[in-house]
Order: structure tokens, then C-alpha cells, then sequence
């Protein structure tokens, strides 16, 4: 699972998406998380569905990387999809399938687990591609420049922009040790993969202890890098590389306009995601 984890990690190529500026992809995976959200039945995420597959065959990225990015939250939508299975009130006693006391399960359930589960495995996916294509350091220029406006309030939009740049760099770093931590400790006889949850926990100990030192060494480290070139925060800094939009981004956030668009649209024509059950039964 450690190697599946795609936050942070980069995928080289050259693409449309791989050259648009990082601001318009930041409004844009904001813009597609607006249309996940404002889908309201199946079509909506049928749309969003096609229009992401769409976006990641124009990346030129790999499938199954954007697919291995949703390994890290499989547990969250699978405990997410079974609480809505059992404690979704329905008060239609027609399309009720098993009841025991306060544990009702109705066709409603098994529709609004389907449809929640979807609609995060789509969130996942969608900003995985945003990581995938955008260079961390690149995407924080574009998160300080689009927080720009906080200055008049004197937010650190700059500091901001720093920590997330080294926690973005510092993901693939970390995760390259707690690999060569993990072989090690497997080569000394560790056993990480046999036994319950508590006995698995106990044994991610020996881990957890010298990824703990060397991220503080790594830091202490950083730290004395940046002193010794004088670092002194956004006072008289300039930037190397100016951001500018072009009509790659202007053709994206049209084409995605009309994507939240087409949502609304069929929000409006079928109606909400329950309405399935008229169809069907």
C-alpha cells in the first residue's frame, strides 16, 4: 500500500494537461469537484465519469496510477458505504428489504450507498490527476498566486505556500524510507503481514520510531540549508518562473463550464438519484 500512494508523486509526460498553467488546474479540480457534487443522480456521475476518463486520456497518464491513488481511502468508502447501508432512514415501508430493531436496510439504502461510494471514488480519481500532472513545486506557486489577495489581510501566503512545497516534496521522500525501513526490518525476521489488527499495530513500532527520527533529521537539515543561504521569507523574493494563462486554460475551464453545465441540466431532467427506483422496480 505504501507504494501505491499517489500524493505528491509526479508523472512526467508531455500532454495538454501536463501544460496548463497550475492555477487554472486548481480552479478546475475545484470546478469538477463542484460538478461531482452537484450531480444529483446516476447520469450526473455518468457524466462526471466520462469526462474524467476523457481528462486522463488527454493527460497521457496511466490508468492504473489514478486508479492505485484511491487504495488510500478504500477503507474510508467502504465503512462510509456500509454505515449508509444500515442507519439510512427510509420511511417508505414498500421498498423496506430487512429490518432488525433500529437496523433498517431499503432499496433507498443500497441507491444512496452506490451513489456516495461513487461519487468519492470520483473525487479520489479527480485529484489524483491534478497530483499526477502538476510538479509540486508548481503547484504551489499557483496556490500562493490564487491566495494572493490574502495579503491585504497580511495572511503568510508565502509561508503557506513553503510548508506545503516541502510537505508535497517530503511525501515521496518519506515514503521511499519507510520502504527501505520495512525491507530492513523484514530481513532482521519482523513479520508485518501474519496476525490480528493489535499484533500488526505492535509490529509497525520498529518502523514508526526510525521514519520519526530521520523525518526530524531531515528537517534539522533542511532547516540549516535554508540559514545558511540566507533565507529570510518573501521580503525581496522574486520568482524565476512567471505564471501565465493561455488558451489551454481558457479552453479547459470553458470545456469544464459546460460539464457543470450538463449536470444541472440533467439534474433537472431525471431528477434526483431515488428516482431510479421508478424505473426499475
Amino acid at each position: 500500500m505504501i507504494n501505491d500512494v499517489t500524493f505528491g508523486q509526479y508523472y512526467p509526460a508531455k500532454s495538454f494537461v501536463h501544460n496548463m498553467d497550475p492555477r487554472a488546474k486548481i480552479v478546475f479540480v475545484i470546478a469538477y469537484i463542484v460538478a461531482v457534487f452537484l450531480a444529483k443522480n446516476f447520469f450526473g456521475l455518468a457524466a462526471v465519469t466520462l469526462f474524467l476518463i476523457f481528462i486522463v486520456f488527454l493527460a497521457r497518464v496511466p490508468f492504473g496510477s489514478v486508479l492505485r491513488s484511491v487504495k488510500m481511502i478504500l477503507f474510508l468508502i467502504i465503512f462510509s458505504a456500509i454505515l449508509n447501508l444500515f442507519f439510512y432512514s427510509s420511511n417508505d415501508e414498500l421498498h423496506m428489504l430487512w429490518q432488525w430493531k433500529f437496523i433498517r436496510i431499503s432499496w433507498e439504502a443500497i441507491i444512496n450507498m452506490i451513489f456516495i461510494s461513487l461519487r468519492l471514488f470520483l473525487l479520489v480519481m479527480g485529484t489524483s490527476v491534478l497530483m499526477l500532472t502538476t510538479m509540486p513545486v508548481a503547484l504551489t506557486d499557483g496556490i500562493e498566486s490564487l491566495l494572493t489577495p490574502l495579503k491585504w489581510i497580511r495572511f503568510p501566503v508565502h509561508e503557506l505556500a513553503l510548508i506545503m512545497s516541502i510537505a508535497l516534496r517530503f511525501i515521496p521522500t518519506l515514503t521511499d524510507e519507510t520502504n527501505r525501513i520495512i525491507a530492513a526490518q523484514k530481513a532482521r525476521g519482523a513479520d508485518f503481514e501474519t496476525g490480528g489488527l493489535i499484533k500488526r499495530a505492535k509490529a509497525m513500532i520498529p518502523v514508526l520510531v526510525p521514519l520519526l527520527v530521520s523525518a526530524f533529521r531531515r528537517a534539522q537539515d533542511l532547516g540549516d540549508a535554508m540559514e545558511a543561504r540566507c533565507y529570510s521569507g518573501a521580503k525581496g523574493r522574486t520568482k524565476y518562473k512567471k505564471l501565465v494563462f493561455t488558451w489551454r486554460d481558457l479552453l479547459g475551464l470553458l470545456v469544464l463550464g459546460g460539464l457543470i453545465t450538463g449536470v444541472v441540466f440533467l439534474n433537472i431532467y431525471f431528477g434526483g438519484k431515488f428516482d431510479i427506483i421508478n424505473y426499475f422496480l
